[in-house]
């Protein structure tokens, strides 16, 4: 995720539109005077009492129905029924355009029980009505702060919530009634990252509109054949250098793009081509802006009060209070939202690891143990177990993937067993021995092959996701076609070898955009990516493999049936480490589901290189990353190969194939 040290409240403009005395004069001579609030809210509330114990209890898991804005009826009148949790607060108003950002004008009212819930009616606030909420601290002090369950935000810098509501006709049912099949651990899942702001530009550099992306996006993606988009945060967020990471609209896609309806239109577009979507969400801190979360009646209402718990030094941010019900119940709630109200098919869960310890980028004595001595955080541990049983009681076809980097046991495993119950884990430790490995001259490979190995070890104690996400092209890493050593051919080809590697582990695969054709630049936000490079033959080649790779892993059984099992996964040979070449197999549910993948870490081909293969039978090449038709030097296996009864590497059968340099050959029995 973005790790900035600069907050959003350091450049945003003023939190409000402010209205000359001309401007109010003009207005009032054209419309009537702001109307009298109806204060008889006495069985109009949308809160019962079970709704208030259900929030206490931290077990109430759609806030999203009861608190914010709401449009409605009262008494025959037309307007927005307003609430919001402010336990602390002396006094809590509406303000907005409507009444010319006064603080007196309209009151919400304090609810009898105890809950810190204020609420009122507001007679004609309609749909697209700025508002805030005018909260007066115990101190006396004034904070406007923005809706937390508001639906609609102003564009930024301006930090307004709009009066809206989501209400959409979805037509994607076919989806949603086999999306059980998209999402299983048992299916392909090649996973696109996507920043929404800088995967394309217009002409004048302007951001392509979610309307936009739902044409050019889906059908790149469909083409290039990848099963799931994942969007970096769409929430709203007011620092955009945070690429979305500091939100603040928890329940709203940012307006920089278009109304809520128009993201509806983007996930819909998505379902009916076939492509799941999976949204980054952040429950792990939020920004210190003036009109946000933070301090929001004056007290530390949403972040943790002790600052050891309370602050993220990396990122200048503030961590929720994740032992308090009433949070517990806001964070289960937005996922839930996500899930239900926009169609997600799935919650990439951002920063865990920052979550599950409290000593988390903290030097000794900056944190405080736990109750039995360690280093682990049982509230956000025990909110991850309940965030997880309960969204996939209500959602069992989705899938939550945890985005965490250290060795904590059982993120993907079962509560029942002790685990956290996400569906899937990002495997950080494949991708870091992986790149260091490919980093390397050639040469020098043969001295690290178990960085290359090693992954094995570990790779089914959890159902992992191999990433190469936006976080390795950033600051200072290059991009991937720049971290690879040697000449023009060499990089591409050693790119392309990573690449057949990835889709050929166990595990799940995620690429971030640009990746997918050798950007060479770095990662820039405020840019789109390097689109004509394509019309250069390495980067079409790099291109075209990928496309290639994504078919296989969809068509190939032996690459998704038992990607999360030992059993789906066998090392036929890792001891040829003069040539630095390992050769493994891939193994489905049927015995004749099987791939043999032979990689070549040397820029030196191997003809008639001997290689243990399972059974008898003829062996064709399936895909072959030095193909000329992806930019290679053409050494490939054209002819069928018959398995001769020679014993090699353990196996009864083998066969001599051509490798090529820098390349990895693919083959199947017929």
């Amino acid at each position: 995720m973005a790790k900035t040290s600069k907050k959003s409240s350091e450049i945003a403009e003023p939190t409000k539109k402010k209205t000359t005395k001309k401007e109010v004069e003009a207005v009032a001579q054209e419309t009537p005077p702001p109307p009298v609030q109806l204060k008889n809210v006495e069985g109009f509330s949308r809160f019962s009492d079970f709704d208030i114990d259900l929030f206490k209890a931290g077990k109430h898991y759609r806030l999203f129905e009861k608190f914010g804005s709401h449009l409605t009826e009262c008494q025959g009148v037309q307007g927005t029924y307003f609430s919001v949790w402010a336990p602390s607060a002396k006094s809590v108003s509406v303000i907005g355009n409507f009444n010319y950002w006064d603080k007196d004008s309209h009151h919400l009212f304090v609810r009898w029980d105890s809950s810190g819930i204020w609420e009122g009616f507001i007679p004609h606030i309609g749909k697209g009505e700025t508002y805030k909420f005018c909260i007066q601290a115990q101190d006396g002090r004034f904070l406007e702060k923005m809706d937390p369950y508001a639906q609609s935000f102003e564009v930024p810098p301006r930090t307004a919530s709009i009066v809206w509501d989501n209400w959409y006709e979805w037509t994607d049912a076919d989806w949603m009634a086999k999306r059980h099949t998209k999402n299983s651990l048992a299916s392909p899942m090649s996973v696109y990252e996507v920043h929404v702001g800088s995967w394309r530009r217009k002409e004048h550099d302007e951001k392509l509109t979610f309307v936009e992306l739902a044409d050019q996006l889906v059908k790149y993606v469909k083409e290039m054949g990848f099963t799931h988009i994942e969007f970096m945060p769409i929430m709203e967020h007011p620092y955009e250098p945070s690429w979305g990471y500091q939100v603040l609209g928890y329940f709203a896609p940012s307006s920089r793009f278009g109304k809520p309806q128009d993201f509806m239109y983007l996930v819909e577009e998505c379902h009916k081509n076939d492509i799941g979507v999976i949204l980054d969400w952040v429950p792990s801190h939020f920004p210190g802006d003036a009109h946000g979360l933070f301090e929001f009646d004056g007290t530390h209402l949403y972040e943790h009060p002790d600052m050891r718990k309370g602050y993220h030094p990396d990122w200048k941010s503030y961590i929720f209070n994740y032992g308090r019900n009433e949070i517990r119940s806001f964070l289960i709630s937005n996922a839930i939202y996500w899930l239900e109200r926009y169609h997600a098919d799935g919650l990439r869960v951002d920063a865990v690891a920052s979550m599950l310890y409290l000593d988390y980028s903290r030097n000794d004595g900056e944190w405080e143990p736990n109750i039995f001595g360690g280093n682990h955080n049982l509230d956000s541990i025990s909110l991850f177990k309940e965030l997880n049983e309960t969204v996939y009681a209500q959602f069992p076809d989705i899938q939550m993937i945890a985005e965490e980097s250290t060795s904590f046991t059982g993120v993907s495993r079962p509560i029942y067993t002790g685990g956290l119950g996400f569906g899937q884990k990002w495997m950080m430790g494949w991708m870091n021995d992986t790149l260091k490995y490919f980093e390397k001259d050639p040469m020098y490979r043969r001295h690290h092959q178990e960085q290359l190995t090693f992954s094995t070890v570990y790779a089914f104690t959890e159902n992992f996701m191999l990433p190469f996400s936006h976080d390795e092209v950033v600051y200072g890493k290059q991009s991937l076609i720049g971290k690879m050593p040697g000449d023009e051919w060499q990089r591409f080809a050693n790119l392309r070898l990573l690449f057949t590697y990835m889709f050929t582990h166990p595990g799940t695969n995620l690429i971030f955009m640009g990746g997918e054709f050798g950007q060479t630049s770095e990662w820039n936000f405020e840019k789109g990516l390097e689109w004509w490079l394509t019309e250069f033959a390495p980067h079409k080649g790099i291109q075209d493999l990928i496309k290639a790779l994504n078919n296989l892993y969809k068509t190939q059984a032996a690459l998704y049936d038992k990607q999360f099992s030992h059993e789906g996964f066998e090392w036929i040979d890792t001891s040829d480490r003069e040539n630095s070449i390992v050769v493994y197999a891939r193994k489905g549910n049927a015995h004749k589901d099987q791939l043999i993948v032979v990689l070549n870490m040397t820029p030196v081909p191997r003809p008639e290189y001997r290689i243990g293969v399972p059974m008898q039978g003829v062996w064709t090449e399936v895909l072959n990353s030095d193909d000329p038709a992806f930019w290679g030097s053409g050494k490939i296996n054209q002819s069928a190969l018959m398995a001769e009864e020679i014993a090699w590497q353990g196996k009864a059968y083998s066969i001599a194939i051509t490798v090529p340099p820098l390349g990895a050959v693919i083959l199947k029995v017929q």
